[in-house]
């Protein structure tokens, strides 16, 4: 079973590679689904101020696409998710808008990130079956960052300007984070 210790972090290469589409539903994707979330229940167990909304396979060091979006976004206690295999964006509606992102693969960095506010995406379910999906709001924000991980990028890679990283401070907030010391931390691309 994953736990917290299972998620790979920046500078991590790992997290820059390509995610390979996923052919066939076998119990081995069935358990990685499982060990996905464990991961991420386990990580926000350890986080008094954060919510593991979601998780891309390849952050527990599996290249595959695969991502798992928690139900629901206001309940800590419900630890339902919803897998996704082999997802993509067919749609882009909007004009994109900037919001703080985090990510269980990047220790204490937050940053404002564009992205559209509608989307449409397919993908296949946990039952092998094709789904579309119209999001808007946070679950589209949420789907293209776990979406972007399966392409190797991360929400830093999408930070615009220098002064839009934070850090969470002990009482949850976010506070600005110099950009030295995000550059220093090595999470950025080259």
């Amino acid at each position: 079973m994953a736990d917290r210790n299972s998620i790979i972090t920046l500078p991590n290469p790992r997290l820059r590679i390509k995610s390979e589409r996923i052919h066939v539903m076998t119990p081995e994707i069935r358990r990685l689904i499982d060990d996905m979330i464990a991961a991420t229940v386990d990580w926000e167990n350890s986080r008094p101020h954060e919510l593991g909304v979601a998780l891309a396979a390849i952050q527990i060091n599996h290249p595959l696409r695969a991502i798992i979006v928690r139900n629901d976004f206001e309940d800590k206690q419900n630890q339902r998710f919803t897998a996704l295999i082999n997802p993509e964006v067919i749609k882009y509606e909007g004009e994109p808008v900037l919001d703080n992102e985090g990510c269980l693969s990047v220790h204490d960095v937050y940053g404002l990130v564009p992205r559209y506010p509608k989307i449409r995406l397919r993908a296949i379910n946990q039952k092998g079956q094709p789904v579309k999906i119209k999001a808007e709001g946070f679950l589209a924000r949420v789907l293209q960052h776990e979406i972007d991980h399966t392409n190797g990028v991360a929400f830093v890679d999408r930070v615009e300007g220098q002064d839009g990283f934070f850090k969470l401070n002990d009482q949850g907030e976010l506070e600005p984070l110099p950009y030295e010391q995000v550059a220093a931390s090595g999470i950025l691309r080259h």
